[in-house]
């Protein structure tokens, strides 16, 4: 599901909005909008796999997760057998993200121009604010970790 037609329709409401105002007033609602982009990706990822945890729960015999790739929300349903708890699926489900949830830290990160300009391209080929990638960076990294560390 893509999930850009959502966020721009979002922004869109809000520049309407501020249309009864002045310049000034416009200019802020684009700013704000177009700020809160990342944050309405959260909050829709969300959404959808509170909702996927809804329907698992109803369909014992399968298993639903979602994941944000770039902008689309993928949905993975898998079926699950009964012996399914072997060792490697647990494994898998240790080192797995789709459960966090909680509020969102802000963070200040400082870098390189160089890198920072390498790092915004890769985020725009893969459809995603900075943000994100640096978040899905984040992510990939700490599995990558857990690996090694053994703690999957």
């Amino acid at each position: 599901m893509d999930i850009s037609e959502y966020t721009a329709k979002l922004h869109d409401d809000l520049v309407t909005a501020a249309e009864l105002g002045d310049d000034h007033t416009r200019r802020i609602a684009a700013s704000l909008a177009a700020a809160m982009e990342p944050s309405i990706r959260l909050v829709l990822l969300a959404a959808a796999t509170e909702l996927a945890k809804e329907i698992g729960a109803e369909i014992a015999d399968r298993d639903v997760k979602v994941h944000l790739d770039g902008n689309n929300i993928l949905v993975d349903v898998q079926k699950v057998s009964k012996d399914s708890t072997t060792e490697e699926g647990v494994k898998e489900s240790t080192y797995s993200f789709d459960d966090v949830s909680g509020d969102i830290s802000r963070v200040t990160l400082r870098m390189m121009e160089q890198i920072k300009a390498r790092a915004e391209e890769a985020a725009n080929q893969n459809g995603v604010s900075l943000n994100s990638w640096v978040s899905q960076a984040v992510q990939g990294a700490l599995r990558d970790q857990m690996r090694k560390n053994g703690m999957d």
